[in-house]
């Protein structure tokens, strides 16, 4: 591994990684997920035959280093109690999101180069062109360097580890240990077993996705992903080159047409319809012909893939109840799950995000078929900063936190029936807008209910009434504002306008009456 991320594989293959995040694909409309499926389609054409890449789908229980923090410091002043109260509130939303589970995805794409400098200036455009066309999605994206891919490999190699990852790259020269050392766990592997190995205390098991189904569904790989489970789904794709594909379908047809004339021949001898030909061969021929016009016309290109899930879990009891359930979702589909025998270790190290493939299990797909796994589910709202809480996602039950500046409008509105919370949200926001932050806070509260509150934060409580003891003066005027405007017309404008308002009628104020007032 080198630090600016490239790392360097056997075989002369060298690999660079690019972090992407979420967007919103499983709320959205039909016409939005259809774009974004196209868009998807078009992004996996980019890849051409001597550029193999690699889909990580990481999950990981979250341990001390979580992405959710408490942005609520103790002041020691008469509010903690309250700031205690809602701190805890908080620690036990973040504790429930998700199930402390991290979801990561990640695609890693190499290069064959005889030397580091050689495959960098390829890596660098290839890397541009990955984050270009992931933007254009809509998909916020960043490569990678070195040390953070390091410290996603130590995280695939440490499951349920509270270590963080330390690392410097001035120890590899004082301390002679080098990249491999850093990742490696210190309680080593174990792959004697044929169905399972173990990573330190931690059992594993890697199974690959058998294909069955003619059509295969978008929510397939969004099911798996969702499990209460720590689990890295990984895809390898491998783009067959065009012309070569094209060729060998037609050598396919030719082969199911050859077929069809034997069993013609077959008939005419034994004196039946040569018409009447086997169901299997009527099925093949019209798929390869599908298939070849799909290719010839309609933008599809030709993938072999590797699909294969890795579940982790503290005990084997529990591994096998996790590999139950990806099965039960694989055959919802359609599809099965099937243990890797003998090539745990091959699986394993595929598994990584290094993009190295050791399995040797390959299905053809077309475009459309292979962007079916549509890595898209729902975006996180997940702000640092004066972040305020605004409750748990409802597809990914992660918390949002979310600073309203920050955002292209920082208006918002409260909706729902009578009795749903409305007003208990927005109340709960003002607290946590209080305990978070600088802001002023103002009320406009006709009912009332909101003085109570006020109150226990210190606040103002103005009422204004017709027999309250407060009244507004509209023809008080503040001289000493800021501001290019003079304030004595300000207020001549708006007294004008009030009085319109009090006179009201079709015509409102007369001339002569407007003239008056603003003398």
């Amino acid at each position: 591994m080198y630090p600016d991320g490239v790392c360097q594989l056997p075989g002369g293959l060298f690999t660079k990684t690019v972090e992407y995040e979420d967007i919103n694909y499983s709320v959205a409309s039909t016409e939005d997920q259809s774009a974004i499926f196209n868009g998807w389609s078009a992004f996996l054409n980019y890849f051409d035959s001597a550029l193999p890449f690699q889909l990580s789908f990481v999950n990981r229980r979250s341990h001390a280093a979580s992405r959710y923090k408490v942005n609520i410091p103790m002041q020691a002043d008469e509010f903690d109690s309250i700031r205690g109260e809602f701190v805890s509130m908080l620690k036990g939303q973040i504790a429930k999101s998700n199930n402390g589970i991290d979801r990561a995805k990640y695609i890693t794409f190499g290069v064959p180069a005889g030397t580091l400098g050689e495959a960098r200036p390829r890596l660098e455009r290839v890397e541009a062109d990955v984050v270009g066309n992931l933007h254009r999605l809509g998909v916020q994206s960043r490569p990678l360097d070195g040390q953070e891919r390091l410290g996603v490999l130590y995280s695939q190699t440490h499951p349920g580890s509270r270590e963080p990852f330390r690392f410097s790259w001035k120890d590899i020269s004082r301390t002679g240990m080098g990249t491999k050392d850093t990742v490696a766990p210190s309680a080593g592997f174990d792959f004697s077993r044929v169905r399972t190995f173990k990573v330190g205390p931690y059992h594993g098991a890697v199974s690959y996705l058998q294909i069955l189904a003619s059509e295969l569904s978008d929510k397939l790989l969004r099911e798996i992903l969702e499990l209460d489970a720590e689990l890295t789904v990984t895809m390898h794709i491998q783009t067959v080159d065009q012309l070569k594909a094209i060729k060998t379908i037609k050598g396919k047809v030719s082969d199911i047409d050859k077929m069809k004339v034997e069993e013609q021949k077959k008939a005419i001898r034994a004196g039946y319809d040569p018409d009447i030909l086997p169901p299997d061969l009527i099925t093949f021929s019209k798929d390869a012909a599908d298939l070849l016009a799909d290719l010839q016309s309609r933008n599809e290109r030709m993938f072999l893939l590797t699909f294969t899930v890795v579940n982790m879990a503290p005990t084997l009891q529990r591994l096998e109840n996790d590999v139950f359930t990806v099965n039960g979702i694989a055959q919802k589909y359609n599809c099965a799950i099937k243990r890797l025998d003998w090539q745990q270790e091959q699986g394993f190290v595929s598994s990584l995000v290094l993009g190295y493939n050791e399995v040797e299990i390959q299905r053809g797909m077309t475009t459309s078929s292979t962007a079916i796994f549509v890595p898209f589910m729902t975006r996180e709202l997940r702000m640092g900063g004066q972040a305020l809480y605004y409750g748990m996602n409802a597809l990914s039950h992660n918390v949002i936190m979310a600073d309203r500046k920050k955002l292209k409008s920082a208006n918002g509105m409260y909706l729902g029936s009578t009795g749903s919370g409305k007003s208990f949200a927005a109340k709960r926001e003002l607290i946590n807008v209080f305990l978070a932050t600088k802001d002023r806070i103002i009320v406009v509260d006709p009912m009332g209910e909101y003085a109570p509150l006020v109150r226990r934060l210190g606040g103002q409580v103005i009422e204004i009434a017709p027999d309250s003891p407060h009244h507004i003066n509209p023809m008080d005027i503040q001289l000493d504002l800021g501001g290019d405007e003079s304030p004595l017309s300000m207020k001549a404008d708006f007294l004008l306008s009030l009085c319109e308002l009090v006179v009201g009628g079709k015509e409102g104020l007369q001339p002569i009456e407007k003239t008056v007032i603003d003398r």
